[in-house]
């Protein structure tokens, strides 16, 4: 965890100077110096009179460069394809266990039956496609979403004519995993 880095970056995109940060603070300029420099450690308060200057909530000072938010430009989308190669998969995003897709189904493909740890919320991009989970069947056109438990066994078709595109947001209980590979 570098606050240091944190509370120096955010200074110099605000454009507030260190004597700023100190009167408004009323910290010193040694210790600012020093703590923008982690050669020591604030204690809470004087941390959150910090984050308050500088007008960001306290946690997002002790967020590590991991936790801080992810970017993934349209160019550095990874594709990878499923079920003989037919299904386009667009991996938008990742973090931790979290990780949002865009399917594309030709007419008539599907997804295979699946499970695992987690849930799963669908929306309907384009195209008609049937949901499957258990004794559940609906059927789902652009604009519908669903949402649904992913351990038990699910499937989607697209029972269109034309290609279907879904956007999948998946939150994994990664811990679980290994319990359904056994």
């Amino acid at each position: 965890m570098d606050i240091g880095l944190a509370i120096r970056t955010i200074r110099k995109q605000k454009q507030i100077t260190i004597m700023q940060l100190c009167e408004g603070t009323g910290l010193s300029k040694g210790f600012i110096s020093n703590v923008e420099n982690n050669k020591t450690s604030p204690s809470i308060a004087t941390l959150e009179s910090i984050a308050d200057y500088l007008g960001v909530p306290l946690p997002y000072l002790l967020l590590t460069s991991e936790q801080r938010m992810n970017v993934v430009r349209k160019h550095e989308r990874k594709e990878t394809t499923a079920g003989s190669g037919q299904i386009k998969v667009q991996q938008l995003t990742a973090k931790g266990a979290m990780r949002m897709s865009i399917v594309e189904l030709p007419a008539g493909a599907s997804t295979g039956i699946s499970k695992h740890a987690g849930e799963e919320s669908h929306l309907v991009l384009q195209g008609v496609i049937q949901a499957k989970q258990g004794e559940d069947v609906e059927t789902l056109e652009a604009g519908d979403s669903f949402t649904w438990n992913a351990i038990v066994p699910h499937e989607v078709t697209n029972i269109g004519e034309e290609p279907a595109v879904v956007l999948i947001a998946v939150s994994k209980e990664l811990e679980l995993d290994h319990l359904l590979n056994q």
